[in-house]
């Protein structure tokens, strides 16, 4: 269920209305910052029901945050430089590196100051969901527990929101202040 949500998610890249900025770390430090609170006030919104009720948003709110983390990435490539380059195996690198590194470690590989993203295909990119969504369901079950004391387990849903989106602005901003390199799609 977490894979398929994921794979649904990673279909499409955003486009994004920023512009290539002249100071894109002060720009994309200020974007984080404001992806980060809608992100943790979505969260910790959805983690409000208690009990029972409570576990039934679990799924919609992972979702909501990570279409919030999705349009972030996007909007830190444009601010970059990057918005034409940007591609679904970047996007899928920036939202969960820093969650489930074994399962990205085949989209994107460090070569000193370069990164090169290996295009990925149907069939890898459903293998990498699979172990992502592995990863994201062992964590899942934390946050359930925190549904059952609903406002202490609503902030605490909302930090983590706000940390993790964090995490993905780092990751994103680290990936598009280098200099990528885009492996060709084989035919």
């Amino acid at each position: 269920m977490i894979s398929q949500a994921i794979l649904s998610l990673v279909g499409q890249v955003p486009s994004s209305k920023e512009r290539k900025s002249q100071t894109p770390a002060d720009d994309a430090r200020k974007k984080a910052n404001a992806a980060a609170a809608k992100a943790a006030l979505a969260a910790g919104a959805l983690a409000l029901p208690p009990g029972p009720l409570g576990w039934l948003t679990l799924l919609p709110e992972m979702v909501g945050v990570w279409k919030i983390q999705k349009q972030l990435v996007a909007d830190l490539a444009a601010l970059y430089g990057q918005r034409s380059t940007l591609t679904s195996e970047q996007v899928v690198y920036c939202l969960f590196q820093h969650t489930a590194a074994q399962g990205v470690r085949d989209l994107v590989v460090r070569v000193g100051q370069r990164t090169l993203v290996r295009r990925a295909s149907p069939m890898l990119i459903r293998a990498i969901t699979r172990r992502i969504g592995t990863k994201l369901a062992q964590r899942l079950l934390g946050k359930g527990v925190a549904r059952w004391v609903p406002i202490v387990g609503a902030v605490g849903v909302g930090a983590y929101a706000y940390v993790d989106t964090a995490q993905v602005a780092a990751t994103a901003i680290d990936l598009f202040d280098g200099v990528i390199e885009v492996e060709a799609v084989e035919v």
